[in-house]
């Protein structure tokens, strides 16, 4: 190539011939790396959470020699049935779980009838008394149950409460209900009262504006105090034990103690029983669930 020919400058956005173009860093890598740590770190949590459920259920369906080897098996093989089998034949099992159910979904409606009452009031009130009744709701919360164990016993002995299931209502009320007025009065003082203003003007009596777009917003709340306190009854041992002196009436988690006796421990059967014990548990919570996140948003709508 001579001098004086001219060279020719590559178009521009082009690599110059015999050159490869350029890589464009990707900017989203750092997030990717970020978001795969986190999720890496989600499923070891995860797993670390469910594995006592896993070993739980997977206890269950063992055979008894299998549960009692010093070599643990984590894949239960053959499955077996047996400890579902000795823990449901166990005698009273369905008295119990009529008690354990009567005694819990009546302290959840009961309760949750009250503090949301409570609550609304609380919120949307300016009374005499207020600031101190939330010190209270704060501080009740802060004895533990195991102190009130005697006290409530000697109270429910006064009023002929013992050994009858109101009285242990009564007594899972009395845990229940702080956290619930508690946590539905942030629920409240989160939704905008311009909402119920809105709807007063348009018509709608004060009931009807609560149960029309108050209610629907704060059932994110009603749901998440509603699992508390379910969760509060149906796992109760020492006062169903303490209350209640007829087999008759004694509940679920009693009921669970009775695999063990002086002379051994039917570690099957106990596990099985622990594995029945918690299905309810889950059940409500999956049917409760879809209204965790739905609330939120319906009560706002104007239909």
């Amino acid at each position: 190539m001579s001098a004086s020919t001219p060279v020719r400058k590559a178009p521009a956005g082009k690599a110059p011939a015999g050159k490869p173009p350029a890589t464009k860093v990707s900017r989203r890598s750092p997030a990717r790396r970020r978001r795969t740590a986190n999720n890496t770190i989600a499923m070891a949590v995860s797993a670390v959470m469910v594995f006592p459920v896993y070993w739980m259920v997977a206890t269950a369906l063992k055979q008894r020699s299998d549960i009692l080897s010093s070599v643990p098996r984590f894949i239960p093989w053959p499955i077996s049935m047996e400890n579902f089998t000795r823990a449901l034949d166990k005698p009273g099992f369905w008295v119990f779980v009529r008690n354990s159910l009567t005694v819990t979904l009546s302290s959840v409606v009961l309760s949750l009838i009250i503090s949301l009452f409570a609550a609304i009031a609380i919120a949307r009130f300016r009374f005499a008394g207020r600031k101190a009744v939330l010190t209270v709701l704060v501080l009740v919360q802060m004895v533990p149950a195991a102190a009130m164990v005697i006290p409530v016993y000697l109270m429910l002995r006064s009023v002929g409460g013992l050994d009858f299931l109101p009285g242990l209502v009564l007594t899972y009320m009395t845990f229940v209900l702080p956290f619930t007025i508690w946590t539905l009065r942030g629920f409240v003082e989160g939704v905008p009262v311009e909402l119920e203003e809105a709807a007063l003007v348009d018509g709608c009596g004060r009931f009807q504006m609560y149960v029309r777009v108050l209610l629907p917003l704060l059932m994110p709340g009603i749901v998440a105090t509603s699992i508390f306190a379910f969760v509060n009854a149906w796992d109760d041992y020492i006062f169903a034990y303490v209350i209640m002196k007829s087999q008759d009436n004694y509940t679920l988690p009693v009921w669970l103690v009775s695999f063990k006796t002086s002379e051994s421990v039917d570690y099957g059967a106990m596990i099985a029983a622990s594995t029945i014990f918690s299905i309810p548990v889950l059940i409500f919570f999956l049917l409760v669930q879809r209204r965790l996140v739905g609330g939120m948003t319906s009560g706002a709508v104007k239909g």
